[in-house]
């Protein structure tokens, strides 16, 4: 990837992000974070190069090779993918600013175990599946509330941000839209428990995600094409 086509790209999402961002309102910030799954870590360094700081990877190995490769830059490193208990202690040497995927309560006790055995604490979401496929990881909304509140009870090493969701994987537009409705719905209703991020919106629907509420995107195609 060129400098100028990072430049484009980037110049291009956060155009469309203000109009989005600005039919709700001045004060609504939203933050772009670079999906760099299918990317190199040279492509990350472009981007970096000309204004982008958040780059997101679903892979405990991705993130540990590019954020090694690039240790010289003050990236900050999401972690978006479903986390196998087996990769928890790699994931919390990696140290991310965020982990975006926390799937269950199981998984926040566990991770939340592993971060006291080391004297650490982690920031995280919540992922909640509210489209209810099957395809896609999270508590159901019914249950996202009670969960939230669980993880704040019991797992004192994590510092709980939030809420992610992925939106309906349909052509319809309105059921995409009643997906981010529902996690917005459940966001706002956790905000006086301390949630500032409302994750919600990916490169083929995030100006429908601001348009419902989203504060934080994540991008990959779109950012990164040639």
């Amino acid at each position: 990837m060129t400098k100028i086509t990072a430049t484009q790209n980037l110049d291009d999402i956060i155009t469309r992000v203000e109009g989005a961002r600005l039919k709700i309102s001045e004060h609504h910030i939203v933050k772009i974070i670079g999906i760099s799954k299918y990317s190199e870590a040279k492509d990350v360094e472009t981007l970096y190069n000309v204004g982008q700081r958040a780059f997101g990877e679903n892979k405990v190995q991705d993130l540990k090779s590019k954020s090694e490769a690039l240790e010289e830059l003050p990236i900050e490193w999401h972690f978006v993918g479903t986390l196998q208990k087996n990769k928890i202690n790699n994931l919390i040497d990696l140290r991310p600013t965020l982990v975006q995927s926390i799937d269950s309560i199981e998984l926040a006790q566990e991770l939340n175990k592993k971060l006291e055995a080391k004297n650490k604490k982690m920031s995280i979401l919540l992922q909640i599946n509210s489209a209810r496929e099957d395809t896609k990881s999270g508590v159901m909304p019914e249950d996202a509330i009670e969960v939230y509140k669980q993880i704040l009870a019991t797992c004192p090493n994590l510092r709980l941000k939030g809420v992610m969701s992925i939106g309906a994987h349909v052509e319809d537009e309105k059921i995409i839209k009643e997906s981010f409705k529902t996690t917005k719905k459940i966001y706002d209703e956790l905000s006086p428990l301390g949630a500032v991020y409302c994750s919600m919106g990916m490169s083929s629907d995030y100006e429908l995600a601001i348009a419902c509420g989203s504060n934080m995107i994540r991008v990959g195609s779109t950012l990164f094409k040639d």
